[in-house]
């Protein structure tokens, strides 16, 4: 089933989709360096494809929108989250993926959203996809601006590092990129 809502997704927004298809390899990679586990790899890859399933939920109009997004419409995109975890409970085999749909916005400083809860109190996972969420949201062109150049998306992971970001998790981060642990994600 969740394999299935992956696909509705696709469909329906093939760059949502395409993100998500990123995402789920630099997380990946990122947990590998880690040192993650087998298992918690492989719920990582489940929450990693899913996380943006709740975009099915908002307005293509908004979604597709050249320029920036009204306050009113930028709350519709905050609801995502909550929107994806609402859709996918219900679904059997569903909690590998719902602490990723529902947290990977949340901030370590406790300023993220949909529940503001503070960096400590997100699960480990979440946090880890918030980094490379951000990351491939900044390095790709989306329909309201261009993509940023990479260097300077990296010192924004950088810059974020205990704010926006778990600062263990971006430092991870920022030395495996250095080390070339990232090396086939512009194929990707």
């Amino acid at each position: 089933m969740l394999a299935a809502l992956a696909s509705a997704q696709a469909a329906r927004d093939p760059s949502t989709a395409a993100h998500s298809a990123r995402v789920t390899y630099l997380a990946g990679r990122l947990a590998a360096w880690m040192g993650w586990d087998d298992e918690r790899l492989r719920r990582l890859a489940i929450g990693a494809r899913l996380h943006d399933i709740g975009k099915v939920m908002i307005s293509e109009t908004i979604l597709r929108k050249r320029g920036p997004l009204s306050l009113q419409e930028l709350a519709e995109i905050r609801t995502h989250p909550a929107a994806g975890a609402s859709l996918i409970g219900p679904v059997e085999d569903a909690d590998d993926a719902l602490p990723f749909v529902l947290y990977h916005h949340e901030r370590w400083d406790g300023g993220g959203y949909p529940t503001n809860r503070p960096g400590p109190d997100v699960p480990e996972g979440a946090r880890l996809l918030a980094v490379v969420d951000a990351f491939d949201a900044m390095t790709s062109t989306r329909p309201y601006r261009r993509a940023m150049p990479t260097l300077h998306a990296l010192a924004e992971v950088e810059r974020c590092a205990g704010t926006q970001f778990d600062p263990a998790i971006a430092s991870a981060f920022l030395q495996a990129w250095g080390a070339g642990a990232f090396a086939h994600a512009a194929a990707i």
